[in-house]
């Protein structure tokens, strides 16, 4: 990581920037500069570590990104050089609360039901820490697992920021479809513009006949800048306005105290799904993403061996 945060000092762009210069450093040679991961993607080991060098930086607010692929030190990055340490690794950065924090989200997988009344959530907690004498290979992968699933969240959402309003829109109602709303039939997902207060981005039809509808709100908001109470109202005015009884109100960044607390006080089942909770469930749903590897993990049939040691 020391190695990473020097080079973006010294004005590298991005990691493949990087490469020559820590292929020297390190005395790779080509040959083993070509090596693949494991998995076999067309990644080579170099580019993985540095890829994660990087990540690890950023979240720990030592680098900042202000588009896709490009990479710059920020202050406190700038500071951390000063004071000349001799390495950078996982216990340097969990001084730093963005790193601390980021590690602890990717500790908690969450999973929703489908109802639209009362998610169903629950908390798997991992410990996220290199394979040791503590960690049995089982533990190892459950904690890659969750640190990948953190990682790519946020890359999808950094993404989500990218697309236009109405691109936004359609990526909303393609994952409701693929969580099983309205019946996981395209022509069952409208995208719309209909009157009322605040608009409705979108209608899911949960019945061939579309009987009955759930309506969706998307905003794209930066990370600092909250959903608020009058957000949310004008979207309950909005189904009130189209005789509505469902919402789903869904945002790339967050809600506040108050927009949570306003919902216990209307009639109306809406639900709120921020950023975190979006890009999860784009996960958990195989929406945007697909798996590049799969790792299976066997045990013995006990059954086909039972007779024989019975």
């Amino acid at each position: 990581m020391l190695p990473i945060l020097r080079l973006f000092a010294e004005g590298a762009p991005n990691v493949a920037a990087c490469l020559p210069a820590l292929q020297k450093q390190f005395n790779i040679s080509d040959e083993e500069a070509a090596q693949l991961i494991p998995s076999g993607r067309n990644t080579t080991i170099l580019q993985s570590r540095a890829h994660w060098a990087r990540t690890y930086l950023s979240k720990a607010g030592l680098l900042v990104s202000p588009r896709r692929n490009l990479h710059v030190i920020t202050e406190l990055g700038r500071q951390v050089l000063a004071s000349n340490p001799e390495r950078i690794d996982n216990e340097t950065l969990s001084q730093f609360p963005g790193f601390t924090e980021w590690i602890e989200q990717s500790r908690q997988a969450e999973h929703s039901g489908r109802s639209a009344e009362r998610p169903v959530r629950a908390k798997v907690s991992v410990d996220i820490t290199p394979i040791d004498e503590r960690q049995t290979p089982l533990d190892a992968m459950e904690a890659a697992s969750a640190l990948l699933d953190a990682a790519l969240r946020d890359e999808l959402i950094s993404l989500l920021y990218q697309l236009s309003p109405q691109r936004f829109e359609r990526v909303i109602l393609d994952l409701l479809l693929a969580m099983g709303y309205g019946g996981g039939d395209l022509a069952n997902g409208l995208m719309t513009k209909a009157t009322g207060d605040g608009g409705i981005d979108g209608i899911i039809h949960e019945d061939a006949l579309g009987l009955d509808a759930v309506y969706v709100q998307a905003k794209r908001y930066a990370a600092d800048n909250k959903v608020s109470r009058p957000d949310v109202q004008r979207f309950i005015g909005s189904l009130t306005g189209e005789g509505a009884t469902k919402g789903v109100f869904v945002t790339t960044s967050d809600f506040s105290k108050e927009a949570h607390e306003y919902l216990h006080r209307v009639q109306h089942r809406v639900v709120l799904i921020n950023g975190q909770r979006l890009a999860q469930l784009m996960i958990q749903h195989g929406v945007g993403v697909r798996v590049r590897q799969t790792y299976k993990v066997q045990s013995v049939d006990e059954d086909y061996f039972g007779d024989a040691l019975g």
